[in-house]
């Protein structure tokens, strides 16, 4: 069985807790795109592992984990990552292999895509992890993958800090390498998870371009990104807050208001209770309304099979919550994902507002034993988006988490 695991929105919607929690089921577990600009965070047993390139499976002992050649690998990030499993007890070697054809970020890359950022008239807000600047060299035929490291013509191309960089992580990185596409076929019968990077609205084609990542967050990406035919997955799953979130610039027509005295305490509520600051970079994430229009937008481009609801908890206190069902672009009522940033920028939400359940979830397993309220909003959002929940977090722990609907089957 092949299941997909992507963010179904701007990124941060808890991913990396739900690929670990699936991981138990599965053989080995793929990253298909991204690099260390995404920031996967797993609580076990109140410990934390912030994870930003190795796949969030590597905390059982019995799974092997890929980095896909979608992926744009830091090998200096890479390592110091690794060491900080293995100082933490996390046994890794002999279990993380990358993709011979993903591509490697050079130190350099990092400057010149700050660089690039703070040149253009509408900043993107990057992470300045050399991400883009990776996928450029990649789209321009001039990027460097493991599979060339021991190409003697194509190293030669390589001087001076560059060749040097190369020089110190060749040998580690080849003893890494493997033909993923082969892999994939030796394990067709086994279980494979494959997780995405940062969300569906930020992928680079079906995202609010050009406020996106550079790689394929979409569903397809565990496709191009693995070795494998769009045929062999079996099932996508979308991952998504019970509010919204987003890091960097773009488009978010359900941001709470600052100038609002109430939307501004809310989004304190929300940030604070959620924790949202990045993994990454410790920026405060911007935080809204649960954008259904987004929503069923992501479930329809990646033809999701079930969505996973995380974050239900944050709720827990409130009398009453709000989500979007429209927008109102200049008078005009949308209830379909519009592509023009300038109609996104002038999107005004149009709310719909439910009952608070007002008591905790933390300890339950159960969707039945969801409060009525809680229900009724989780029953709203699978109308609406005509996709079913099929799990749902109530907590940061691995076990806050129960499943409505069989994955492994």
């Amino acid at each position: 069985m092949k299941v997909v695991v992507i963010g179904a929105q701007w990124g941060d919607e808890g991913k990396g807790k739900i690929v670990d929690y699936l991981a138990e089921d599965a053989k080995y577990v793929v990253r298909y795109a991204g690099g260390p600009n995404a920031g996967h965070t797993i609580v076990v047993d109140g410990k934390q592992y912030a994870l930003h390139q190795v796949p969030s499976g590597i905390l059982y002992k019995d799974k092997s984990v890929f980095l896909g050649a979608g992926m744009v690998i830091d090998p200096e990030a890479l390592f110091n990552e690794l060491q900080m499993l293995k100082d933490n007890g996390i046994d890794w070697e002999g279990r993380v292999f990358i993709s011979d054809r993903a591509h490697i970020i050079l130190p350099r890359y990092r400057e010149m895509d700050k660089k690039r950022d703070a040149e253009r008239k509408r900043p993107i807000g990057t992470t300045g992890r050399g991400i883009g600047i990776a996928y450029a060299e990649k789209a321009h035929r001039d990027g460097i993958r493991l599979a060339d490291l021991d190409w003697a013509q194509k190293m030669a191309e390589f001087d001076g800090e560059d060749k040097a960089y190369l020089d110190k992580y060749r040998d580690r990185l080849i003893s890494m390498r493997v033909d993923l596409t082969a892999k994939m076929h030796e394990y067709k019968d086994e279980n494979i998870l494959f997780e995405g990077a940062q969300g569906a609205m930020l992928d680079i084609d079906s995202g609010t371009y050009p406020y996106v990542s550079s790689g394929a967050s979409c569903a397809a990406g565990a496709a191009t990104g693995c070795g494998i035919g769009p045929h062999d997955l079996d099932k996508i799953l979308g991952v998504f807050k019970a509010y919204e979130t987003r890091v960097g610039n773009g488009p978010m027509p359900t941001e709470f208001n600052d100038s609002d005295a109430a939307e501004s305490e809310l989004c304190r509520t929300v940030r604070e209770t959620g924790r949202e600051y990045g993994v990454t970079t410790g920026r405060a994430r911007r935080c809204g309304y649960l954008d259904l229009v987004a929503l069923r937008y992501a479930c329809r481009v990646n033809s999701l099979d079930s969505l996973v609801l995380t974050h239900l908890d944050i709720y827990d206190p409130m009398e009453q919550i709000e989500a979007c069902v429209a927008y109102d672009i200049g008078g005009k009522i949308v209830t379909d994902f519009p592509a023009g940033v300038e109609d996104m920028e002038n999107a005004k939400p149009v709310l719909k507002k439910f009952k608070g359940w007002k008591t905790s979830l933390k300890n339950i397993r159960e969707y039945d034993k969801l409060p009525k309220e809680a229900r009724d909003y989780v029953e709203f959002i699978e109308d609406y988006c005509e996709t079913k929940v099929g799990i749902i977090s109530v907590g940061y722990e691995r076990d806050e988490t129960f499943i409505r609907t069989g994955v492994w089957k």
